[in-house]
């Protein structure tokens, strides 16, 4: 299959939309029309500097500011002076370099939100974007998942999943740059794009839909997975419909400033936030613990990470950490939040863990399962008018169970599921609704397996979480969940719609899941 557009095979691509290794980067062809462009910043508050870096094929280029919502509002439209400028082999990890072209204070008066950067010259246009936070606490803090943006870009050959690192050219990078474009996809979802969710047929060898589509039609492998557009613009979408206001920023500030949460009573994290830093987790802890109330409709919390002085670097050495992170700190290792030596489980910040969950609803991984969450607990406060009985299942129909959730070990009591002992909790938990997850694509054999997830996801959580691979340890990391649940810590409460795919309810105008959503969101949180 060709390649579109500015893609690229990486050394060793097989050409499989699943397996292979292609990525976007730009030309080194100063004829071949184009246009690239970054921010030196994710985020900013009003009256700071924003500054772009950009090269192009041609001497001018049009940049235009846009503040992405229902109706997007141009802010900005002007013409740039530009020049062709390289882009190193290892811009992933070290940034473009390329030269400042456009300095600008953003005016106090410029709302909170996402911002699109777009750049056009004839024959060529991309978009970055950047985030405006708010001058004053107002309405709920949206805090957008930027550690999983960067550990997913792909834009210039490498991210925390595949790279053109190491000596041969084959490595994901543990470090990843801010400093380079956002790949496509991440900015505005494809028209026509599909979803993760997808059950292919028993006994057949699974597919991935949306990689098939990336791959034919140019768009970053990882569209589906990270990134603005996949969760959390629809969901901002949404919540402007419902008149449901919100304020802005990123990990990247709750990692640099412990009091970006004072002001807010409630704060909103959606879609798939699995890379957190020790320093996000103080300040949400230190805020739960004040009475902070966090609204969560996101999966897969999991991995620690870095960040460098200057917020441009994230590091994460993930399953290579114990030989590999150079860090002399152990509870600092970028590996999982649940590896015996961060000490440090998930579920003491956020009641759940995706060590405990992880796949659904794709693969061989629970992916004929319910696509919702089968209700335990109807008479919770968040289910309130919902109409949900004892076993109803929420959100089915539009598969917001998936594609990756996270969980907790459970008894079950007369019917009702129970938060197992010695998890690590630091609180109360209320399992509200939970359906079944694994981190194994099981098979009967060649004819069905799977090469993209298969056994070795089950095998690391055993060996990192129980100590070993065996057949029992195995069974235990593979019978995994997702949760709906209400988890009170100190004076405050995270309410954690533990799964990446909640939006996927909003999406499709579930009236059920937009109830509850609405009741968690912005009802009070008693009975």
């Amino acid at each position: 299959m060709t390649l579109q557009d500015f893609f690229v095979a990486g050394p060793y691509d097989d050409g499989h939309a699943v397996t292979g290794h292609y990525y976007e980067i730009a030309s080194p062809d100063p004829a071949r029309p184009q246009v690239w462009g970054y921010t030196d910043q994710i985020s900013y508050a009003p009256g700071q500097t924003l500054v772009l870096h950009a090269m192009s094929s041609a001497p001018t280029a049009r940049v235009e500011i846009l503040r992405d919502g229902l109706v997007p509002h141009k802010v900005l439209d002007t013409q740039v002076a530009m020049s062709f400028e390289p882009t190193q082999q290892d811009c992933s990890v070290t940034g473009c370099g390329w030269p400042e072209r456009l300095r600008m204070t953003l005016p106090h008066d410029w709302p909170s939100g996402v911002y699109v950067l777009r750049l056009t010259v004839a024959g060529h246009q991309s978009d970055h974007m950047f985030v405006l936070k708010s001058a004053k606490p107002q309405g709920v803090l949206f805090i957008l998942a930027t550690g999983t943006w960067c550990a997913y870009n792909d834009w210039g050959g490498s991210n925390h999943y595949q790279g053109i690192t190491g000596p041969h050219r084959a490595e994901f990078a543990p470090v990843v740059s801010l400093h380079r474009p956002w790949a496509k996809g991440f900015v505005h979802w494809p028209q026509d794009a599909p979803r993760i969710p997808h059950a292919s047929p028993l006994l057949s060898k699974p597919r991935y839909p949306h990689m098939d589509y990336a791959r034919a039609k140019g768009i970053s492998k990882k569209y589906a997975s990270s990134g603005w557009a996949a969760f959390e613009r629809p969901f901002a979408l949404w919540a402007e419909a419902q008149g449901i206001g919100l304020s802005y920023a990123t990990q990247h500030d709750l990692h640099a400033n412990p009091d970006l949460l004072a002001g807010y009573a409630r704060a909103l994290i959606v879609g798939h936030d699995e890379y957190w830093t020790w320093e996000m987790r103080d300040h949400v802890d230190a805020w739960l613990d004040q009475g902070g109330e966090l609204a969560r409709f996101a999966g897969n919390f999991f991995w620690q990470t870095r960040l460098s002085k200057d917020l441009t670097q994230q590091t994460c050495y993930k399953y290579a950490a114990p030989q590999t992170d150079p860090t002399p700190d152990p509870t600092r290792l970028t590996s999982y939040w649940d590896h015996p030596q961060v000490a440090r489980p998930a579920v003491a910040t956020m009641g759940l863990t995706g060590s405990m969950g992880v796949y659904a609803g794709w693969s061989r991984c629970a992916a004929h399962g319910s696509g919702g969450f089968a209700i335990y607990r109807p008479d919770h406060w968040s289910l309130k008018d919902s109409g949900l009985g004892y076993g109803d299942v929420l959100g089915a129909a539009a598969k917001i169970f998936g594609y990756e959730v996270d969980g907790i070990d459970y008894t079950m009591t007369h019917g009702l599921p129970f938060a197992a002992p010695d998890t690590g909790l630091q609180g109360d938990l209320t399992i509200v609704g939970l359906s079944p997850a694994t981190t194994l694509a099981h098979s009967t054999g060649p004819q069905d397996a799977d090469a993209f997830i298969g056994h070795l996801d089950a095998e690391e959580v055993a060996l990192v979480v129980y100590g070993s691979v065996t057949p029992e340890t195995l069974g235990r990391a593979s019978r995994g969940n997702g949760c709906m649940a209400e988890y009170r810590r100190g004076l405050g409460a995270v309410y954690n719609a533990g799964s990446c795919e909640w939006v996927a309810g909003l999406i499709a105008q579930d009236a059920v899941v937009e109830r509850v959503t609405r009741r968690i969101l912005s009802g009070p949180w008693a009975e």
